[in-house]
């Protein structure tokens, strides 16, 4: 099997990992579209009022999603928005748990 030359194996390598790197701004992207619509749900359903810890951290962990994502550091800022997703979504259960308390 040839061998390739070294400016062929830089150019391989540099295409494979500019490719790996858009990834990271793909799986950003779903993310934090899916965190945006999870903390609009909370505020929905009032969970600033019934369950506002977790819901203020869902949504300061949006904000940092987004900032991280503004410096190109995109894994650390799908951490962020993975983390504000899961806090919308306990907001969400417990605004609905409180709501029905209140309930007469």
């Amino acid at each position: 099997m040839p061998r390739l030359g070294n400016l062929a194996a830089f150019v391989l390598l540099a295409s494979a990992s500019s490719a790996l790197g858009g990834c990271g701004a793909v799986y950003y992207t779903a993310q934090i579209h899916s965190a945006e619509s999870r903390v609009e749900q909370a505020r929905a359903v009032g969970a600033e009022q019934y369950a506002p810890y977790e819901f203020y951290f869902a949504e300061e962990h949006l904000k940092k999603a987004k900032t991280e994502a503004s410096e190109a550091s995109y894994g650390e800022a799908a951490t962020y928005a993975e983390v504000s997703e899961e806090y919308a979504r306990k907001a969400i259960d417990l605004a609905k748990v409180q709501k029905a308390k209140k309930a007469p």
